[in-house]
This record gives structure tokens, C-alpha cells and sequence, in this order.
């Protein structure tokens, strides 16, 4: 199964390591540090115009989503995507 992240981008659950709050996630400096060298190696990656609310991280890297972290949580639960 794949999980739809927003923008046409999918990736399969098999992939997705954690999902998290943008919000919350970025609080501390560790994550922000984290957040920071994967963008210098080209392995963040943002989708859409739209502010971005949630992280996904995958073996890959890691996606900006304008889905909430909440419904891609419960997409993951339910075996679902879009």
C-alpha cells in the first residue's frame, strides 16, 4: 500500500519511518539540526505551495506535507490512501 502525501506524491508504507507535527517537531533544536543537513543533501523535500503541517519521514529522506499529521496518521491505520 502507498500513503498519499499531498501534491500527487505517494510513498509506500513500508517507507515511512515516522509521521510528525511540524509544529511540535520543530521545537527542538536536534530536529531542526536533522531538518537542516538533510536539506544540504538534497533529501528534503517540500510539497506544494501551501504551508507546510506535517513531516513524514521516510528511508529516502524526509517530506513537508500540507496534509495534516493527524490524517496521514489515520490513513496509515486504516490501510488507506488516496
Amino acid at each position: 500500500m502507498y500513503l498519499h502525501l499531498g501534491q500527487g506524491t505517494v510513498v509506500p508504507f513500508s517507507e515511512v519511518v515516522g509521521v510528525f507535527d511540524l509544529d511540535n517537531a520543530t521545537y527542538q533544536k536536534k530536529t531542526r539540526d536533522t531538518l537542516a543537513r538533510l536539506e544540504d543533501q538534497g533529501r528534503l523535500f517540500s510539497l506544494g505551495e501551501r504551508l507546510p503541517v506535517s513531516l513524514v519521514v521516510t528511508d529516502r529522506g524526509a517530506y513537508l506535507s500540507p496534509v495534516s499529521a493527524a490524517a496521514l496518521a489515520r490513513r496509515l491505520a486504516e490501510d488507506q490512501w488516496e
